[in-house]
């Protein structure tokens, strides 16, 4: 349009060093221009710098000295004159994530084109992480997250990789609640299998276990049955139980990086409250619910105290935890692996199916299907750098691969 402000593009690219920055604004401050926007990426030592500025009268004597300054720099320079400044397309903005191991480029081209084909423009790409899964954040305008989640979702299947579509708001830098699942998501293996080889009935609570996250049984009835084969065992097992437990690649790293930031943690399980209210004391988690296992005389009598926690009742958790926490249900984070944390993941502002039965993995609209939970991280805008640089301040090593 003809009274948009006329404005310039700065590109400069070549090696990196110290000073470019500074030199390209000196050549730049004596014009007396305005700073518009810019962006600078460095890639294995090669600098990009894009800068945005209002066009003085005589823009000509200006991209001279910035072509002298450039020639000084031993770099290469564009400066183009055009209208109007760098405003992201209308409509709302989404966080688009994507993590692969690899991330092959055929990947980016297709998520790319989808992107595309729905009307919308990425505005910016940033990486999370490059080990030990390769993750990238693209910020995108121009079309609804809810009109890219199905379509993202679907192609990420296809190419078998992980991506999650996030709708630009205040909640996903404010004070967040996260709800897990336990068994096989918080932690490896089924603590119920766990407990019926101290009765010599893993096999047979497995198969009952399988089935019944598969969603082909009743959730409440299969647990009451493999619960009643426990009958006899010494409460001193769970003990036992407890300390073999191994937690998910990168769970301590997610949950204290995480707490660092303010964020509230639950979980909530169909497994069992002596096992999981020592986790949560263990992790520093805040909430916890699962069901309670009967002991009388120092043996399991085979029943469950109380009512059981099942689909239904890890929502309404999630529901209870939230209004306590006092966020919205669009400031929670659900993750689970199971049939029985469907009703969670999508009653979660952001619903999580983490190497999940594949029933859950096509309902969730997220999946996460590498081996670290901590790669839930860079779903929330948060990079493996950053992790590292807060856990050095303090004397953490944190592993590579992430391990605990």
């Amino acid at each position: 349009m003809e009274d948009e402000p006329k404005t310039l593009l700065v590109t400069l690219t070549g090696k990196d060093r110290p000073g470019v920055t500074s030199s390209i604004f000196g050549a730049l401050s004596a014009a007396g221009v305005e700073v518009l926007d810019i962006e600078q990426i460095v890639l294995r030592r090669r600098l990009v710098l894009g800068i945005l500025v209002t066009a003085p009268r005589d823009w000509k004597k200006l991209r001279d000295v910035i072509e002298r300054t450039a020639a000084e720099l031993d770099m290469s320079v564009e400066v183009d004159r055009g209208a109007g400044d760098n405003r992201s397309r209308p409509g709302e903005r989404s966080h688009i994530t994507i993590i692969g191991s690899p991330l092959k480029a055929s990947a980016m081209a297709a998520v790319a084109g989808r992107i595309a084909d729905a009307g919308a423009n990425i505005d910016r790409i940033e990486r999370m992480a490059r080990y030990p899964v390769t993750a990238l954040e693209l910020h995108v305008s121009g079309a609804p997250a809810e009109a890219l989640r199905p379509v993202l979702a679907a192609e990420a299947v296809r190419l078998g990789i992980d991506l999650a579509v996030q709708r630009e708001s205040l909640h996903r830098r404010g004070v967040r609640l996260i709800v897990m699942d336990v068994d096989s998501t918080l932690i490896q293996g089924e603590v119920i299998e766990m407990i019926a080889a101290h009765a010599g009935q893993e096999a047979e609570v497995a198969r009952v276990t399988e089935a019944a996250m598969r969603g082909e049984l009743d959730f409440e009835q299969s647990l009451r049955e493999r619960v009643a084969l426990l009958e006899g065992v010494p409460a001193s097992a769970l003990d036992e139980v407890y300390a073999s437990i191994v937690l998910a690649p990168g769970a301590r790293t997610m949950v204290r990086t995480l707490r660092r930031l303010g964020y509230r943690f639950a979980i909530v399980s169909g497994g069992f409250s002596q096992i999981t209210d020592r986790l949560a004391a263990d992790l520093g988690i805040h909430f916890a619910r699962a069901n309670e296992l009967e002991i009388v005389d120092g043996h399991l009598t085979g029943r469950i105290v109380g009512d059981v926690v099942d689909r239904a009742g890890k929502a309404a958790a999630l529901r209870e935890f939230a209004a306590e926490v006092g966020v919205p249900l669009d400031a929670t984070i659900a993750i689970g692996d199971g049939a029985n944390d469907l009703d969670m993941i999508e009653a979660a502002g952001l619903g999580i199916a983490y190497n999940a039965k594949p029933m859950v993995r096509d309902a969730a609209l997220t999946s996460v299907n590498v081996p670290y939970l901590d790669s839930v991280l860079y779903l929330l805008g948060i990079s493996r750098e950053e992790i590292e640089d807060a856990d050095a301040e303090v004397g953490i090593v944190t592993p590579a691969p992430l391990l605990g």
